[in-house]
């Protein structure tokens, strides 16, 4: 089968034969339609995970077509349209991830290829409103920020929400689902084209960060009862001011620096607020994360599809920040 390939830290993707993945009694083969990108895949490419093994065939996010399956009864499955939740063994606790659990794409064999195989629990029936490509772009970044807004911040209908940072696929997912359950959404971003784009998805206002007084420009009289974030750069003490008494500040990566800066313990334990950590998300966030698109008959924002054999360029969009909304590669 065809699959893009990585085989070293810095090294472009590439387009390679490799073996059709063997299945085990509990897997099913999916013939892919479509994948898509995640900043996880970015950040392997650079090395920032620890103990890569090369080659290493990348993407976390997957839709397609049941191709085989590992156990005779499991035969119904074969031809059904699907799209794959890449959160591997959460295990059986809602409150966090098991010591085993792992995301698709890596050490396990990922979605940017022709084939893949994936345990049949962790397989969902398509939405039928959605094609292969809008399937695919909604497990890893959709269920991210449907764990992050409604499991952690248990965001309410009416709530204020600060997202900073609109524009990759995590957030603009957050955007639709925090939109679509009532609550009013401000968002931050470093471009006034992405700020346009999400008040025309249903955004109230927004803010440049770059700007000096930013804080200042989006503060609402009572400040915001969530405020979701995954950069944890210089601008975090700013929720500390922004947040309402009783807010709730959760944050689903740290892409800047990586850790807390220096924090206003005083005001946090004064306003009684809740600084929260999300990643991923268990079977049941994904299970009510799909029945919410189905009900609303959600469409993802899809910035760019490729073709499969362009990744190494989809990757390079993602490198430079220009997209809004998520990049889909076109498998078949």
């Amino acid at each position: 089968m065809k699959a893009i390939v990585l085989d070293g830290i810095n090294l472009p993707l590439t387009i390679k034969n490799v073996s059709k993945p063997k299945l085990k009694a509990n897997e099913v083969l999916v013939k892919l339609k479509a994948a898509a990108l995640n900043r996880r895949d970015y950040w392997i490419q650079k090395g920032q995970y620890a103990g890569l093994k090369f080659p290493i065939i990348l993407g976390s996010d997957g839709a397609g077509v049941v191709a085989e399956v590992g156990s005779e009864s499991e035969k119904e499955w074969i031809g059904k349209e699907v799209l794959i939740n890449p959160s591997l063994n959460w295990g059986e606790s809602e409150a966090a991830q098991s010591t085993t659990f792992h995301i698709l794409g890596l050490p396990q064999d990922g979605t940017f290829a022709e084939y893949v195989s994936v345990p049949l629990q962790n397989l969902h029936i398509m939405p039928p409103h959605l094609t292969f490509e809008e399937a695919a772009a909604i497990p890893l970044a959709g269920l991210t920020a449907w764990r992050a807004l409604f499991s952690r911040a248990h965001l309410k209908r009416g709530e204020r929400l600060l997202l900073a940072g609109v524009g990759g696929g995590v957030a603009s997912f957050a955007l639709q689902w925090a939109v679509l359950a009532g609550a009013e959404v401000y968002v931050t971003s470093s471009k006034r084209e992405k700020i346009r784009k999400a008040l025309d998805l249903g955004a109230k206002a927004g803010a440049l960060y770059t700007d000096k007084n930013w804080a200042n420009k989006i503060h609402p009289n009572d400040g915001f009862d969530v405020i979701v974030d995954s950069a944890i750069g210089e601008g975090f003490n700013n929720y500390i001011e922004l947040a309402k008494p009783g807010g709730r500040i959760v944050f689903y990566g740290a892409t800047v620096s990586g850790n807390l800066p220096e924090l206003n313990a005083r005001k946090i334990f004064w306003k009684q607020l809740s600084i929260l950590g999300s990643t991923m998300g268990s079977p049941k966030d994904f299970h009510d994360m799909l029945a919410f698109v189905n009900k609303h008959q959600v469409k993802p924002v899809i910035d760019s599809i490729f073709p499969l054999a362009h990744a190494e360029e989809a990757v390079r969009k993602m490198d430079r920040s220009e997209q809004f909304g998520k990049l889909v590669l076109r498998v078949d």
